[in-house]
């Protein structure tokens, strides 16, 4: 009997059922023992973290167990280093270990090229500007005959060429064609004049001009208007209406009045021959 039983125990039947039943214990083991392992179960509910300084946020994180990725973008109507974003969201469950990212507000705005918003109106220069993350600053309306359409862009009080590279966010002051006004009244005489002079009281009436300079200039400020258009009187001494918003013609040269020929401004004839020798010079 000790015999039979001793075979069988060396039998291949013993020795699988054997390693069968090794097999079913750990596997048993180990699926029970798996959530223990990689903590399955145990999660954690996602903090707020937006709005949070990047500091606060990485304090919150490394204290709940999670990993950190970095990323940066720019708003303008947020504060820098502050977080714009988070996955997971606020108030989703995950695991202890997860990657968390965050997206941090940069400090320094980026650079944009200025577009180009002459001649459009304004309705699309305002929606111009939005799309390229600029501001409106300022407007300024100017006597024009293009109504309501942008003549000048500018930045920091100067003029600004459209591609120039600016910071997002900057504002944009726009000056805005306002029609030509109704009321006419008698055309600036300028001969005579320097041109700075001149060009201020031209500007000051609410009129546009055109400057040509005539010949090498020496000095700017010392320069003399010689010409303009239309004159301040007709021929027949009447005095020239003209309205806001419309156009001069000034001509400007180094030499002195009373040098060429002009004594003094409102002379038809003296201004009728120096016009005359332009227009021959012209022609020539």
């Amino acid at each position: 009997m000790a015999l039979i039983k001793e075979k069988y125990r060396q039998s291949i039947w013993f020795h699988l059922l054997l390693m069968l039943l090794v097999a079913i214990v750990f596997y048993v083991v180990f699926f029970s023992s798996l959530g223990s392992i990689t903590g399955h179960g145990e999660q954690i509910k996602m903090p707020v973290l937006i709005d949070k300084t990047f500091g606060d946020a990485v304090k919150i994180l490394e204290k709940e167990g999670f990993d950190i990725d970095v990323d940066s973008a720019f708003d303008l109507k947020k504060d820098a280093g502050v977080v714009l974003s988070q996955m997971p969201d606020t108030g989703a469950f995950v695991k202890r270990g997860r990657t968390v990212f965050i997206v941090i507000n940069k400090s320094q705005a980026p650079l944009t090229p200025m577009p180009d918003l002459m001649g459009v109106s304004y309705r699309s220069a305002e929606m111009v500007l939005r799309s390229n993350k600029l501001r409106l600053g300022d407007t300024v309306h100017r006597p024009d005959i293009a109504d309501g359409a942008i003549l000048e862009q500018m930045y920091n009080g100067k003029v600004i060429q459209a591609g120039d590279m600016i910071p997002q966010g900057s504002k944009i002051t726009l000056v805005i064609g306002d029609g030509l006004g109704n009321v006419e009244f008698d055309v600036p005489d300028v001969l005579g004049m320097t041109y700075a002079e001149g060009a201020a009281i031209i500007s000051a009436s609410g009129l546009q001009f055109i400057d040509i300079w005539d010949g090498p200039i020496t000095d700017s400020l010392s320069a003399v208007i010689y010409y303009q258009y239309p004159d301040a009187k007709n021929e027949y001494g009447g005095t020239n209406r003209i309205k806001q918003g419309e156009l001069m013609d000034i001509k400007i040269r180094q030499t002195p009045i009373s040098q060429s020929g002009i004594t003094t401004p409102g002379n038809k004839q003296q201004r009728k021959a120096v016009n005359n020798s332009n227009d021959d010079r012209e022609w020539d």
